[in-house]
């Protein structure tokens, strides 16, 4: 009894700090359109083309309006329009062989969804 006890106590700080926290997620992400695309491109090493379905958006931050796309799967569902909490993510460290000039950026996002679920999100465009 006192072992399961102890393995409960143990493993609750870790149960808490895994499921995300709301205000966690400050920024209001409004998504004015989502789209999936194709991309192939061609792996030399192997002799195939790989292709793999990505999502793309078309959001609004504060009014201004950015480029996004998911990170790392394959997708197959577009994402529904509306508006989603996010925080901005720390980026890798720049290359100081190649670091970016002032007048350049990367930056990505968290989504955090409705069902607790998180989504990355890299800006690939910006416009006004």
């Amino acid at each position: 009894m006192k072992k399961t006890l102890f393995v409960i106590l143990f493993l609750m700080p870790a149960l808490a700090w895994a499921k995300p926290h709301p205000e966690d997620y400050p920024i209001v992400v409004h998504v004015q359109s989502s789209r999936l695309v194709m991309e192939c491109r061609s792996v030399l090493t192997i002799g195939r083309t790989l292709c793999t379905q990505n999502l793309y958006l078309n959001v609004l931050i504060d009014g201004k309006a950015f480029g996004f796309k998911a990170t790392g799967d394959d997708y197959q569902y577009v994402l529904r329009t509306g508006a989603y909490k996010a925080k901005m993510l720390n980026d890798d460290p720049a290359d100081p062989d190649n670091p970016p000039g002032a007048y350049e950026y990367r930056l990505k996002y968290e989504f955090l969804f409705p069902d607790g679920k998180t989504r990355k999100f890299s800006v690939v465009s910006e416009s006004e």
